[in-house]
């Protein structure tokens, strides 16, 4: 197990499967996301003074994390909701072949 230098997890939901796919594929085309996971979620959250209850999408971006402007200025061009959850979680610890792969599929920062 090896101690991390700047990699995450990026959390965003999405309204529909189409756009967290939409989403998704922008991400690692554009090598900001070495992989992202997405997963059907029911959320409950109010907006706007009222409470909703929606299906969604989840979207687990792994990341370098040193990309993270780039990778949120994509999203918020891309995502339809006028407040998107984007929150990044840093990885704490991983296995050092799977952190090198994300090094190896995310573009460096320059």
């Amino acid at each position: 197990m090896e101690t991390p230098a700047g990699y995450g997890v990026v959390l965003v939901t999405a309204g529909n499967m189409q756009e967290a796919e939409a989403i998704a594929n922008a991400l690692v085309e554009a090598k900001l996301a070495a992989c992202v996971s997405l997963l059907p979620i029911h959320s409950i959250y109010t907006w706007q003074g009222e409470l909703h209850k929606e299906q969604e999408w989840q979207l687990l971006i792994k990341t370098d994390l040193a990309q993270f402007p780039t990778l949120e200025a994509k999203i918020r061009e891309l995502h339809s909701y006028e407040v998107p959850e984007i929150i990044a979680l840093p990885i704490v610890a991983g296995s050092q072949a799977y952190l090198q792969w994300i090094s190896q599929q995310v573009k460096s920062k320059e």
